[in-house]
């Protein structure tokens, strides 16, 4: 068998963890090459590869070295989101799949050098959003094309993620949160909920997403939290924050439904991502893992009675990807998401195909940063989001090309 030959940049936190994953779990995959601007993360990943292959690959701190590799078929984009968009481009024009991290875009025009650049070459470019593969996501897409909820009228979910440790140590760290949380105030990682929503939405493929509107609260989460914990940051006192500590957008489709996305990572809490489908004939709540379902017995005045219900409905509606990989998926931690995205993407490179999560996908999801960033900079007017489908998105459907991992 042929083994897929792949180039690893970003060999950051959570590169390491993608870069782990591979290793452990992708017997087709060979790791050539890893790159990071920093020496000593760059050599920390060359020191895994050979540890557990006993290659050794081109350890660099050059991109551009690892993208002109002849020998690469595809490379991953683990780095700092500032450098996602052109990488992937550059990567692109080189003839090489790529596969980038999640994380929302600096400019309108930064999505669009995207889809230029897939366009001209031909060469697909999938964000690793693997919030899309969850298994609960799956479940829930499952139960919505059986048609479990009727018709899907509205959307929500979040980012809830207390990151304030995170961000405050991002000097120390060398992480770039900590600029971004400095400089910009928008909704900056609205990919973990959106993905499976526009999976849901079926965006880009008979729907899109129209205009959108955001709205930025106070930044006071970080400046406590910081100011209590000044001997652990000495270097940030004094330091202000632009990030609002909540950060709401709504989203209005073409086909009348509506998303709401929050941002929500500067203030204590537990994680979630409150992952919510409503529809004419049931619900799905992912904080309280509960399904609702119209019924003239249905008790409306006692929530707490369908709490946890989720469990019976995930072993009904598990999706096939699933029940066919799922224990192979947990093995490899982070709840088997990992897994299963990166099994998505090196599939398609197998295969020569398209990926599930695409060009436009990835084009359109980034865009709600910079457009968000408008709104809220504007008194959270609304803003119009661009097709980048050209028009395409009114006919185009999601063909399976023979995938096993296509999202369906």
């Amino acid at each position: 068998m042929k083994k897929i030959k792949v180039g690893c940049i970003g060999m950051g936190c959570r590169g390491i963890g993608m870069l782990t994953t591979i290793l452990n779990m992708c017997e087709n995959v060979d790791v050539s090459a890893v790159c990071d601007l920093y020496e000593d993360r760059a050599a920390e990943g060359g020191k895994l590869v050979e540890e557990k292959t006993g290659k050794k690959p081109l350890v660099t701190c050059c991109a551009d070295e690892v993208i002109k590799m002849d020998t690469i078929d595809a490379i991953l984009i683990f780095s700092a989101w500032e450098s996602h968009i052109d990488l992937a481009v550059s990567a692109m024009e080189h003839g090489k799949y790529v596969g980038t991290e999640v994380g929302g875009a600096y400019t309108l025009r930064d999505c669009f050098k995207l889809t230029e650049a897939y366009e001209r070459t031909g060469v697909p470019c999938m964000m690793l959003e693997n919030c899309c593969y969850g298994q609960t996501e799956l479940a829930v897409l499952n139960m919505v094309r059986k048609g479990l909820f009727g018709e899907t009228v509205h959307c929500s979910g979040g980012y809830h993620h207390d990151l304030r440790d995170e961000i405050a140590g991002g000097i120390a760290n060398r992480h770039y949160r900590l600029r971004n949380y400095r400089y910009r105030n928008c909704e900056n990682y609205p990919t973990h909920e959106l993905g499976p929503i526009a999976k849901v939405l079926n965006i880009n493929r008979g729907n899109r997403m129209i205009s959108l509107t955001s709205t930025a609260s106070r930044a006071r989460g970080l400046e406590t939290y910081i100011k209590e914990n000044a001997e652990k940051y000495p270097e940030l006192d004094g330091f202000k924050f632009k990030q609002g500590d909540i950060v709401t957008t709504v989203i209005t489709c073409a086909d009348g439904s509506t998303i709401t996305l929050t941002l929500d990572t500067t203030l204590p809490r537990t994680y979630s991502r409150g992952f919510t489908i409503r529809g004419t004939k049931g619900s799905y709540f992912e904080d309280t893992d509960s399904v609702f379902l119209d019924d003239p017995n249905a008790d409306h005045f006692n929530a707490k009675k369908y709490w946890g219900n989720g469990d019976k409905y995930r072993e009904k509606y598990n999706h096939p990807l699933w029940e066919k990989y799922g224990d192979k998926a947990k093995e490899a931690g982070h709840d088997g998401m990992d897994y299963m995205v990166l099994s998505a993407f090196f599939e398609a490179v197998e295969k020569g195909t398209n990926t599930p999560i695409d060009v436009y996908d990835t084009a359109s999801w980034m865009s709600i940063t910079p457009l968000s960033e408008d709104s809220i900079a504007n008194g959270s007017i609304p803003v119009a989001i661009p097709d980048f489908t050209g028009g395409r998105w009114i006919m185009r459907n999601d063909e399976n090309p023979g995938n096993e991992f296509w999202l369906d």
